[in-house]
Order: structure tokens, then C-alpha cells, then sequence
């Protein structure tokens, strides 16, 4: 059983445990006595859409170019700052919705408390002991019905006795009672912002259950069941929000608790069991707490069994805050306990919200990508406005932040991150991303106009210089380097990662282009174009150049290793394709880490990845269990600090690719399989082409490798230095040993 369990409730929000259904999420601290619930609803984002484009940017840029290209960059960056600054500069925050608190009587001295989150059913569960009572809990958020169930039992002479009442700090309008067992809280979100409202209600079958100004009481009851849920008029029309709320809790009273968890869990394993992991027994390890683990292993202590829990943490926090239909994952994905959040937990598009989606597709969770492509969809009109405004161009583009509206002005005053014109580009390579698992020709067509529109973009941006054409003025996110005469500078032309990015969607729509058939100008010019981007260079310390000249680095350990983007997520550094170019992708990550590098969370499971495309498994493990001895919460949050999602959702995807890789020409088996996990197996992951494959290990050696086929299709099978072809009809499998270096199909057949 895969789990996170302690035994004692939790102190701080880091410590609780995580609950989502895509759109509803709570923070349970899991208190005996006091129980405390932190909620949260996708759409509560304060306020509405604001143009924040900035007029003046359009008549500058040849200004701020002409500053850039004479060395002049504090003088440009002084303007940039003027001139191509949101106004206002910030967005909207993501906030929380608000806190279950529930107090209850004779539960103070209490004996042998557990709780634990299973991973497998996606459900919370908690038990202790008062006097010859044992009383548990259970809890879940369940898709299929959109509400949050909780049930108490006393097995005993006991009974349960409390009183709930629902909170938002001092930003509602109101609480009242709804009906005679439930409770409901509502409030707006600021002008142009949505409604809300929030409902708990109770049920027992041998109880007492009674509203009182704003408390949800029950008495002398054995069993109780709470509901619980939220809705914003971002999905509801505004007369009829509570209806609808209140709707959705009466039918999950008239399901029941035992219909709506197996209702539950039938709909969370649908996703979750497409694929498993694992490295043999490891029993000695789950008989330990979680927080026993983490603090053990800032310790250095052995527990390869944290890789798998691990792994299995960040696929169930993906499909429990990014369902179909519903918003993409946050900087904190679905879970946020601020008013003002850090960085408003909205979507930064230079890194993070792209390294959320990286194991949606390898790790068998299409699906949970969705909400990504819908928000891009968004993000169009505006970022055709924010093109022609502030740089006259056509297509569109978007800064290094979004929020829910799609908002894709600049975001912030910030030198060394605001002013990059390459989020919408690099968002569009996840459209590419997901034709290359699925080979689903009606997406890619839908999105084939998208990614065009982000490349139309910079057939009008980009500029020449020195005989290339440069994207200008750009950073390098979101670091800073320090020109010959000792002055800093952040702002510059041509940086390698809008190069790696840009030949990328040029390449990936050519590539559309082709298979959908089509053949006209567009297609021509993007082609041409993407022969003059600056090519990836290597510099005097043997590295990957971060900027257009070979500048030294003011923060030579920085946390962002943007110019490694060609190695990953990008496939233009390969370990057998390009060995020069991998190999100073090495020496630039020795280089980072030897100055510091890799402190936040985030910026280990990026590094984690490098190596796991570099094939050094050892070097992959050695930063997971780094993330794990200091940039891990003891509820298994990432740390950057704070809590940000996207380092769980960044191993999640390095550990699988560990396992295996692939393009569309080829699959590497094992290519960084660390010597820690001696022996193991994995079932159930992608690859591109549209397949799926299980592979299993022996004193670190290949047993066995078996592919299924969901289209005809033909791939390179690599492993150490044997290399075969195989060829697929739709929905065949075939099962290969390894065999005295070779990989023949059981039965002998090479």
C-alpha cells in the first residue's frame, strides 16, 4: 500500500494532507479534538480581467533595441522598465476559500492516533483512541458527485459530540443557516470578480444534528457523515450558485457515504492505476512515519522506498488538481492557505507551470493535460492584443506570468525575469507534446492554428543582428550576467533558450504542417526563419552558453538552468545524437552545482531531469534523495521555500523518465537506472508514438520489455548498445527478454 501516514495531527499547513477532485481541494490537519480544514475552490481568483498592456512599449522598441545592441543596458533596462511594464504590473491572486473548523467534546486526552493518506483510493483516514472508544474518519473528494465527504464513527460506549462552523478571514458577505443541518458561507471576489459560496451540512442515523447562529451542531451520535461543498459563478450562473450547491450535497445524502466512495474510487483509479512502480520490498521502510522518513533522510539515511512513494504522490496530487474541464495546476496547484499567496499562485510560464505538465503524458495522465490546452485557448485574443499594443506585431504572445483570464501582459518590475516574450511559445510545445503521445490528429489540428499564431508572433519580432535573427529584448529567466566592463545586466538579444524554445515550435509546426497537409507561405516563412536562430554554443569553460556572448554569470549557483531547455524538456541535446553538446551540459550543470545550485525545490527536479536525459542514473538519484534531505516538507510538499507543486510534479517526471525515454524515432530502456534500485519493474508508461510499456530489472540489468501498440507504428528499441527495430500494428503487444546481449520475443525470436 502506497501512503503517507504520521502519528500526530498536523501543526503547521505543510504538515497537512492534501485532498482534490480537480476543482474542489482541502488541507486536512487531521486535530482529535479540533479539527481544522483549509478549502479550496479552482475559481477563486479576486477581481475580473484587466487590459493591463502597456501603449507605450510599441514606440520605444527600436529605442530599447538600438540601447541593447550598443551595449548600453542599464540605459535600456531603465526604459524597459518604463515602457513595457503591465499597467497596473501585477495581476489578480489566486486565494483560498476558507477553513472548516470543527470542535469537539471529550476528545482531549486521546491514546494511539494515526493518520494516513492512501494513495491508491485517494482517500484520508484518521483513528484514535479515548477511554474503550476507538473513533475514526474518513475522507475523501470525489469527481463524479463534486463533494467532499467525511464520516465519524465511535466504536464504543462514546459518542460524538461537535460543533463546525465555516471561516474566511474577514473578506464575506455573510453566513446563514441552509435548511436545518447545514451552514453555508458566501461572499464575492472584488469588482468583476465572481460569487461564491460554500455549504456544510451534516447526517446521522442515531444523532442529534441542529444549526445555531452560525454553528453546524451534533450530539450523541455514533456515526455522522459531513458534506461539504463550494462553487463560484465562474461555473454557476449568480441566482442560482447555492441551488446549485446545495443540489449536488443532497444528492451525494441520498447516494450515501459507501455508494459515493466506491463511486470514488472506481473514478480515481481509473487514472492512478494505469501505472505502477516498483523496486521490490520495502516494507522495512513503510513501517516508518513519512515525517520519520524525511527527517531521516536530511540525515543521509538509506530509504529507497521515498523515490516510489514519491513517484506516486506527484501522479495523485496531478489527477487531484487537474481534471478535464476544469483549470490548469497553480503554482501550488489546487492548494493555497493565503489571501496573498506567494507569487499570487498564479501560473508562471518560464518554468513552472510547463515542469506541472511534465509527467501528464509519460506517466499515462493525458487527460489531467487538458486543462493546460484550454487555458492556452484563452490566452489567444489576449495575447494577439498584447502583440499588436505593445510591439505591433501580429500572432500572439505572452510574458513570463497568466492567470486564469489568460492575462498576458508583463507581469511585475522585475529586470531579470518581467521582460521575456517566450511563454505562449514555450506553452505551445506541450500541444506538440501531447500529438507526439497520442497521435491524435483532430487535437493537433484544433491546435495547429495556436502554435502557428505564437510562431507568426515572432516572424514579426525578431530582428537581425550579426547575421541571425535575435529576439530582442529578452532575459534569460531570471538570470543576470556581467558584461566586459564589470556593469550587470539581465536584459540582452538572442539568449540561447528563446533560440531552443523558438527552433522547437518552428519545427514542431513545420512538422504539423506536413501531417496535416498543409503548404503555404506561413509554413515557408517559419521555416526559413528557424535556419537563422542562433545556434546552441559552447563557451571557454566548456558549458552551454546562457547569453549571445560568452558573459560571466553574477549568480553562478542560480536556481534557473535556462539554457538547458535544448536537454529538457527539449530533445536537441541527446546523449547519442549530439555527445559534444551533452557533454557541455554536463559541465554546465557541474558548474551550477558546484556553486550552489539546485537550493529550491523546483530547480532540483530540473536538474534531476538533466541527468536523467544524460543517462547518469547515479548523478538523477543523488539529487532525488537532495530534494528529499532539504527541499521537502514533512507532508512531502515541495520546498522551494514556500510550498510550490512544481518540484513534485518534476521528479514524478524524472523518475520516469529514468525508466525509459523516447522521440518519435526511438525508445531508450533504462537509460539512467540508478544502482540504488538494484531490482524493480514499472507498468503502464507512455511513449511517444502511441505506445505504453512495461519494463522490469534484475541486479540492475534488463529482464524484460514488453510494448503495446495504440496505433501502427515503427521505433528504434535501444538498450546499452544494442539497437533493433520494431514495427507495431494497432493494439498489438509484444513481450522481449533480454537475452545474452540481444532482446529477443518470448519464444525465441530475435
Amino acid at each position: 500500500m502506497s501512503r503517507l501516514w504520521y502519528r500526530q495531527s498536523a501543526g503547521i499547513w505543510e504538515e497537512a494532507l492534501p485532498l482534490g477532485n480537480g476543482r474542489l481541494g482541502a488541507m486536512v490537519y487531521g486535530g482529535a479534538d479540533r479539527e481544522h480544514i483549509q478549502v479550496n475552490e479552482e475559481s477563486m481568483w479576486y477581481g475580473g480581467p484587466v487590459d493591463r498592456n502597456n501603449p507605450d512599449m510599441r514606440e520605444q522598441l527600436p529605442v530599447i533595441r538600438k540601447l541593447i545592441f550598443e551595449g548600453r543596458i542599464a540605459e535600456a533596462e531603465k526604459l524597459i522598465k518604463l515602457a513595457m511594464s503591465g499597467c497596473p504590473d501585477g495581476m489578480h491572486p489566486y486565494q483560498t476559500l476558507g477553513d472548516i473548523h470543527i470542535e469537539f467534546e471529550g476528545m482531549e486526552k486521546f491514546t494511539d492516533y494515526e493518520r494516513e493518506l492512501d494513495l491508491e483510493q485517494a482517500v484520508y483516514r484518521q483513528k484514535f483512541r479515548c477511554g474503550e472508544t476507538l473513533f475514526e474518519r474518513e475522507m475523501f473528494i470525489a469527481a463524479p458527485s463534486d463533494v467532499m465527504a467525511m464520516r465519524l464513527i465511535a466504536r464504543g460506549k462514546d459518542k460524538i459530540c461537535f460543533s463546525a462552523i465555516l471561516r474566511r478571514s474577514k473578506f464575506f458577505d455573510g453566513v446563514k443557516k441552509t435548511g436545518d443541518d447545514g451552514i453555508c458561507l458566501y461572499g464575492n471576489l472584488g469588482k468583476g470578480g465572481f460569487d461564491f459560496s460554500m455549504i456544510l451540512s451534516a447526517q446521522s442515523p442515531d444523532g442529534r444534528v441542529s444549526v445555531m447562529g452560525e454553528h453546524l451542531l451534533v450530539s450523541d451520535a455514533s456515526e455522522v457523515t459531513l458534506y461539504f461543498c463550494a462553487d463560484t459563478t465562474y461555473h454557476v450562473p449568480e441566482k442560482e450558485l447555492e441551488a446549485s450547491i446545495r443540489e449536488r450535497i443532497e444528492k451525494a445524502e441520498e447516494k450515501g457515504f459507501e455508494a459515493l466512495y466506491r463511486e470514488h474510487v472506481e473514478d480515481y483509479r481509473a487514472f492512478y492505476a494505469r501505472v505502477s512502480f516498483d523496486l521490490g520490498d520495502l516494507s522495512e521502510y513503510d513501517r516508518v512515519p513519512t515525517d520519520e522518513r524525511i527527517l531521516a533522510a536530511a540525515r543521509q539515511a538509506a530509504d529507497i522506498g521515498l523515490s516510489k512513494l514519491y513517484f506516486d504522490y506527484g501522479r495523485y496530487l496531478l489527477i487531484s488538481c487537474s481534471r478535464q474541464g476544469g483549470l490548469p495546476a497553480t503554482l501550488q496547484g489546487l492548494w493555497n492557505q493565503d489571501m496573498l499567496p506567494p507569487w499570487d499562485s498564479k501560473y508562471t510560464v518560464n518554468i513552472n507551470t510547463e515542469m506541472n505538465y511534465w509527467p501528464a503524458e509519460i506517466c499515462n495522465l493525458s487527460e489531467c493535460h487538458m486543462p493546460l490546452f484550454e487555458l492556452i485557448k484563452k490566452m489567444v485574443p489576449n495575447g494577439r492584443r498584447t502583440a499588436e499594443v505593445m510591439y505591433g506585431a501580429g500572432g500572439f504572445v505572452c510574458h513570463h506570468n497568466t492567470d486564469m483570464h489568460g492575462d498576458t501582459a508583463v507581469q511585475d518590475h522585475w529586470i531579470p525575469g518581467s521582460y521575456w516574450v517566450l511563454g505562449a511559445a514555450w506553452l505551445c510545445t506541450h500541444q506538440w507534446t501531447h500529438y507526439q503521445y497520442t497521435l491524435d490528429q483532430d487535437f493537433l489540428r484544433e491546435s495547429f492554428p495556436i502554435m502557428r499564431a505564437a510562431a507568426e508572433f515572432f516572424l514579426d519580432f525578431l530582428v537581425e543582428h550579426d547575421g541571425y535573427l535575435v529576439t530582442c529584448p529578452s532575459v534569460s529567466p531570471e538570470n543576470t550576467f556581467i558584461l566586459p566592463g564589470g556593469e550587470m545586466g539581465a536584459n540582452i538579444y538572442g539568449v540561447t533558450m528563446d533560440n531552443q524554445i523558438l527552433r522547437d515550435l518552428f519545427t514542431q509546426c513545420n512538422e504539423a504542417a506536413g501531417i496535416l497537409g498543409v503548404e503555404d507561405e506561413l509554413d515557408q516563412r517559419i521555416r526559413k526563419a528557424k535556419e537563422r536562430l542562433i545556434p546552441t554554443r559552447i563557451g571557454k569553460h566548456g558549458n552551454i552558453m546562457e547569453w549571445p556572448e560568452d558573459y560571466e554569470e553574477w549568480e553562478p549557483g542560480h536556481r534557473h538552468i535556462s539554457h538547458l531547455y535544448g536537454l529538457h524538456p527539449s530533445e536537441q541535446i541527446t546523449v547519442d545524437g549530439t555527445p559534444e553538446l551533452a557533454q557541455a551540459a554536463k559541465v554546465t550543470l557541474q558548474r551550477r552545482l558546484s556553486s550552489g545550485g539546485g537550493h529550491t525545490g523546483w530547480s532540483r527536479a530540473w536538474i534531476t531531469n538533466h541527468y536523467a536525459k544524460l543517462w547518469d542514473g547515479d548523478s538523477a538519484y543523488e539529487n532525488i534523495e537532495k530534494l528529499f534531505a532539504d527541499s521537502t516538507y514533512l507532508n512531502l510538499f515541495d520546498k522551494h521555500p514556500p510550498f510550490q507543486i512544481d518540484g513534485n510534479f518534476g521528479v514524478t517526471a524524472a523518475i520516469a523518465e529514468m525508466l525509459v525515454q523516447s522521440t518519435s524515432e526511438r525508445i531508450v530502456l533504462l537509460p539512467a537506472l540508478p544502482g540504488a534500485w538494484d531490482h524493480g519493474s514499472v507498468r503502464g508508461l507512455r511513449i511517444k508514438g502511441c505506445g505504453e510499456v512495461d519494463i522490469s530489472w534484475e541486479a540492475g540489468s534488463l529482464v524484460e520489455f514488453v510494448i503495446r501498440a495504440g496505433r501502427d507504428y515503427s521505433w528504434l528499441i535501444k538498450y546499452r548498445s544494442f539497437s533493433a527495430e520494431l514495427t507495431l500494428r494497432e493494439g498489438e503487444e509484444k513481450r522481449l527478454a533480454w537475452d545474452g546481449g540481444r532482446l529477443v520475443e518470448k519464444g525465441g525470436k530475435e
